[in-house]
């Protein structure tokens, strides 16, 4: 079920028991949502959060989402994206593990600039023009790591905000990685600088001789 709220607009919510799914209509544009899927507690179990900067590729959207969901992370997408943002676009890459996945839907940058300064969050941009690698950084809880479009990144108002630019090393020649990938690598760095991977279960350690 996808949940509204009233988070990043000041217009009325659609009703928390309305369905927004495969045959369901989008929101408006001035609706902010927030899409809470999940049968169990929804909370995050790490304070980081991964932004998407207007998303161009349903299938990175939906990847993305999946990866958050397993690893215990909120997600803010920030509107206009280039698909509409249905359960459809989103389950072909998330399938099913979007039932556990918690994403706020803001309705432009400014409105999620806002919500951002508000809550005293550092804003983390991956981006190629980055000076700084992410293995040097020292990530801390609460920071929202954001990757751009795949198409053209994110504008200069974005990296004037960004209170640090980061990008990964890579090999000479090579231009850049796949934006879920590239979020993936970092998450991984800020979650293990910060002591924000879930437990493992102990169901999935086998033969620890």
């Amino acid at each position: 079920m996808w949940q509204c709220c009233r988070a990043s607009c000041g217009e009325s919510a659609r009703p928390p028991d309305t369905p927004f799914g495969a045959d369901a209509a989008p929101p408006t544009p001035s609706t902010a949502t927030t899409s809470i899927l999940s049968v169990l507690d929804p909370a995050p179990m790490t304070d980081l959060r991964l932004a998407l900067y207007q998303p161009d590729i349903p299938q990175n959207t939906g990847t993305l989402l999946r990866t958050a969901a397993c690893l215990g992370l909120a997600v803010d997408l920030i509107e206009p994206a280039g698909f509409a943002v249905t359960d459809r676009n989103l389950r072909r890459a998330g399938m099913d593990y979007l039932d556990a996945a918690v994403m706020t839907r803001h309705v432009g940058w400014t409105a999620f600039e806002a919500q951002r300064r508000a809550s005293g969050r550092r804003l983390v941009l991956l981006t190629t023009r980055g000076t700084t690698s992410h293995l040097d950084f020292a990530f801390r809880d609460g920071d929202v790591i954001m990757v751009g479009r795949e198409s053209v990144g994110v504008p200069d108002e974005v990296h004037a905000a960004a209170d640090a630019r980061l990008v990964v090393p890579m090999r000479p020649g090579m231009r850049s990685l796949n934006v879920a990938v590239a979020a993936v690598v970092v998450l991984g760095e800020a979650l293990r600088r910060t002591g924000g991977f879930p437990p493992l279960d102990p169901a999935l350690r086998g033969d620890t001789r």
